[in-house]
This record gives structure tokens, sequence and C-alpha cells, in this order.
């Protein structure tokens, strides 16, 4: 009987085949291979390194970034190249003296001698004009101005004038008799040729308080001048010969500045008292009547006239490279001794 013909009995189920050799399961839980917890952390710590370079090298290129930004800047407001000044066609030069004439001041020699010789070294400028409202200040400040206006006149062959303003008093009238001839109004305060030291003394009050001063000192000079203290009359004399001192040498600067024109025998002309700038034109300290535009067009004759006041300059070059309101935003991100008064 063939096996197709074979007939298995009723109820009976053939035999399931017999299993094969197993399968091996892949297990892909990476926690279970040996040595995965350093894995991970090296994984983690890479990852952060890359990150904090990558933050390093973003915050690098910020700084630099910056850092060109504002040495363009700088190099835009304060360059002096021929190219920026051979462009510049005939014009009037204005440097403004305006406030307290001391060190640190918008009206400091350094300012003022940087700004005159800019202005002088353009040679558009046809000539140079002292703008000046200030009633005095410091005269070493003064007599630096008043040696470098002279200086000036000598090398740049330009004429080199003063137009006061509401006032030209001490220390800043030491500088406008240098210059070549003083404009005034009729209402100008002018002159003030002296020199004060002045201060307080509490010892009267101390005493009435009941308070006692004690001042220790390595010299006995050292306490020259101390409000606290009384002033003894040596310590008078000494500051009296002082001030004698730079009051001669405001008077021989004034007298060489105005030569001729000075009336030098007019009672109190050096003592302190200052003037109308119609008196002032009598009496030889200034001489003519005349602003800024007047002396412009009739004197320089180049009409046009252009501030190099340094902080006006700056701003002026800034406004027509980036604009104005660029100009004005990056501007205002940037500002017991004898005195001439």
């Amino acid at each position: 009987m063939s096996d197709s013909d074979r007939r298995e009995p009723s109820g009976f189920e053939p035999f399931a085949p017999a299993p094969g050799p197993a399968t091996p399961t892949v297990n892909n839980d990476p926690t279970s291979k040996p040595g995965w917890e350093r894995a991970t952390l090296e994984k983690l710590a890479f990852a952060s390194l890359k990150e904090q370079r990558a933050a390093r090298r973003w915050k690098t290129f910020v700084r630099l970034a910056w850092l060109v930004f504002f040495i363009a800047l700088v190099w835009l407001g304060f360059s002096r190249t021929q190219t920026s000044t051979t462009a510049t066609k005939t014009h009037t030069a204005v440097v403004e003296i305006k406030g307290e004439i001391a060190n640190g001041s918008d009206a400091s020699a350094e300012l003022i001698v940087a700004a005159m010789k800019n202005a002088l070294e353009d040679p558009g400028a046809k000539g140079l004009v002292l703008l000046i409202n200030s009633p005095g200040g410091s005269p070493v400040q003064a007599g630096i101005i008043n040696d470098e206006i002279k200086r000036m006149r000598a090398k740049y062959k330009k004429p080199i004038y003063a137009v006061v303003e509401e006032s030209c008093t001490s220390a800043a009238y030491y500088i406008a008799a240098a210059t070549d001839r003083i404009f005034v109004d009729k209402a100008s305060l002018v002159g003030s040729v002296g020199v004060l030291m002045d201060g307080f003394g509490f010892t009267g009050t101390m005493d009435k308080l009941g308070v006692e001063r004690r001042l220790l000192t390595s010299g006995e000079n050292k306490g020259f001048l101390d409000p606290f203290s009384p002033m003894s009359e040596a310590h008078r004399q000494h500051a009296q010969q002082m001030l004698d001192q730079i009051h001669a040498q405001f008077i021989d600067v004034v007298k060489k500045g105005r030569g001729d024109r000075l009336k030098a025998d007019t009672p109190g002309l050096f003592s302190g008292l200052f003037w109308t700038g119609q008196q002032a034109v009598d009496l030889g300290l200034a001489d003519q009547l005349g602003n800024v535009d007047f002396v412009a067009r009739e004197v320089v004759k180049a009409e046009e006239v252009i501030d190099y006041t340094r902080r006006d300059n700056v701003a002026e070059r800034l406004a027509k490279k980036f604009g104005a309101a660029f100009a004005d935003v990056t501007l205002r991100s940037m500002r017991g001794s004898p005195s001439v008064r």
C-alpha cells in the first residue's frame, strides 16, 4: 500500500515536527552591554565640550566685530588725512572757547590747541576765529593756548581773530590778547586783567563752637592756606608775591599782544576791572564791533563758516557718514590753585 493510500486512525493527531536548533535572540538594550555608563558619560562630555567651543567662538567673533566697529568709528571721527582736507572749499574756520578754562574741561588747552591745529592745517581755511564766551579760569591753560596761537600764526601764515560773545575776561582775555584782532559786541564784558586766589577761613567759627583743629605736618609751612588754621603774615606775603608775579606775566602778555593799540595809561586798566565791548574798543582792549558772520564775510573774505571745535567736528563727520541720529547716540555714549577769573 502506497503512502498516499495510508489513512490515520480516527482521533489520531500526527506528531509535530521535531524542533530544530534554537535561533539566538538579538538584545538591542544598550544598558545590557558592559561599560555602557562610561560610554554615555563620554558622549555627554564631548557634546558639552563642542557646545562650549561653539559659544566661545561666537563670543570671540562678537567682540572682534565690536572692536572693529569702534576702531572704524574713532578713525572716522579723528582722522586728519589729506583726502579729507583737500576737498574742503574756501571757508572761515571757527573754534569755540566756552565756559571755564581748565584742565579737563571743554575749554582745556589740550582740546583747544588740537582744534586750532586741525583748522589751520585745512588748506580750505583762509582764517581762524576763536569764538570766546568765557569768564576765565586757569592761567596755566590760558598761557599754553596763548603761546600756541603765536606759534601757529608764524607757522601757518594765516590770521587768527577773536570774536567775543557775552564775556571775555581774565584768562579768556589772556588768550584773546594773542590774536591778530579782537571783535566784540557793544554789550560784551571784556578785561578783568587780574589774578585771584580765594578760599574760606573757619577759625572764628570753630572757636565759638569749641572745636579744636589738630593739624600735624612735617614742615612748618605744610599747612599753608589751610582754612581751619589762622593765616600768618608770612603766609599772606608769600601768597601775595605769587599772585603779583602771575599778574605781572598777564600784564606783559596783554601789552605785547595789543601793542600801540592799548591805552596803557588808563587808570585801573590792569586792576582787575572789566568794561563793556564799546568801552573796550575805546581803551584799545578790543579793535572793533563785529560778530562771526561779519568777520567771515568782511575780514577773512570767506563767508562759509566751519566749526572745528572737537566735539562738533566729530558730530558733523558722523552725521555725514551715518546720519544725524547715529551721531547723536554715539556722542552721548563717548563725555585751591590760582585762578584767573
